[in-house]
């Protein structure tokens, strides 16, 4: 038995590595959670596992990161993150954005998002055109906002606008051979 008031710590071993096609499955299902979580909105999975796909094959759309941590003898995904790509004429280089940060609800609090950010922090340092790193959160979610000054992220004095249009499935074409 545990005596009252000793808390016992673990630290979890936690290996990161660049998604690839076969992780397609895992990482739009914690894309779903991740919407339902912080906005509670609804995504399409037929839309978001074409649109995940489409990003792990075409590396110049961005790439995806996976956190593994051991657990029971085997190796469970416990968080994503993924970078995408913004030209800065000001500053003739890129700027990674990070997107899609999601860590298993058994896996938080363990260091895994930071872990996960800080291999993308180091990997952007070595890579000669990457200017910084940037994101965007939902402007409600207190844990993340902490979470990111933790790290060293700033808030800037920008706001952010869109416009977003539906998106349709690509023009099939009459050579079957280019489709």
């Amino acid at each position: 038995m545990i005596p009252a008031g000793l808390f016992l710590s673990c630290v979890i071993q936690i290996k990161i590595r660049e998604a690839g096609l076969s992780d397609t499955g895992i990482i739009a299902e914690f894309s779903l959670r991740l919407a339902w979580e912080t906005e509670q909105r609804r995504l399409d999975p037929d839309l978001l596992q074409a649109g995940v796909a489409a990003l792990l094959h075409d590396d110049a759309k961005g790439k995806y990161f996976l956190a593994e941590s051991g657990v029971g003898g085997q190796l469970a995904i416990a968080g994503q993150l993924s970078i995408t790509y913004e030209w800065s004429d000001w500053r003739n280089g890129n700027f990674w954005w990070i997107q899609s940060v999601y860590v298993d609800k058994a896996f938080r609090g363990q260091g895994v998002f930071s872990s996960l950010f800080r291999h993308v922090q180091s990997l952007a340092k070595v890579t000669k055109e990457v200017c910084g790193l940037r994101l965007y959160m939902e402007a409600n979610n207190e844990t993340a906002r902490r979470a990111y000054h933790r790290l060293g992220f700033q808030q800037t004095h920008y706001q952010m606008f869109e416009i977003e249009f539906a998106i349709h499935e690509p023009a099939k074409s009459a050579n079957p051979e280019i489709s």
